[in-house]
């Protein structure tokens, strides 16, 4: 995992004052994310592991939560989410935050882990896997 341990502070730095927009690209189509919250967090194992072979875990993640309103995108995420597929694809978000003066645009690539979809929208819970300035 190749986080970028120095943007991912200046944007968690960001978020405490600021309420960056989000956008979640799939197949070429940019989706806005609203309630977007990230946190670093434990997470059920005890030591560094591979899980299932598809994809490693460490004992703290960066974990990212939003709600995506446009139900089209649905279809889409069951190719993206382990269980239908032996790997998890890669979601992009992309946000702009400002740092030392300077407008920043952020790519954000997760792993989706759970999706809980209600009639309006969908909230995807995902754990940041690299983190990169554009």
């Amino acid at each position: 995992m190749s986080v970028n341990h120095n943007l991912l502070e200046s944007l968690m730095l960001f978020i405490e004052n600021n309420t960056p927009k989000y956008s979640l690209n799939l197949n070429g189509v940019s989706y806005p994310m609203i309630n977007v919250s990230i946190t670093n967090s434990p997470i059920p194992v005890n030591e560094p592991t591979t899980r299932g072979g598809v994809y490693f875990s460490d004992t703290f993640a960066y974990k990212m939560k939003g709600v995506v309103e446009d139900l089209s995108i649905v279809p889409l995420l069951t190719k993206k989410m382990l269980g239908p597929n032996t790997e998890f694809g890669e979601l992009q978000i992309t946000t702009e935050i400002e740092s030392e003066g300077k407008s920043q645009n952020l790519e954000i690539f997760t792993n989706l882990t759970n999706s809980v979809q209600t009639p309006n929208s969908i909230e995807l819970s995902m754990i940041i896997i690299k983190l990169n300035s554009v």
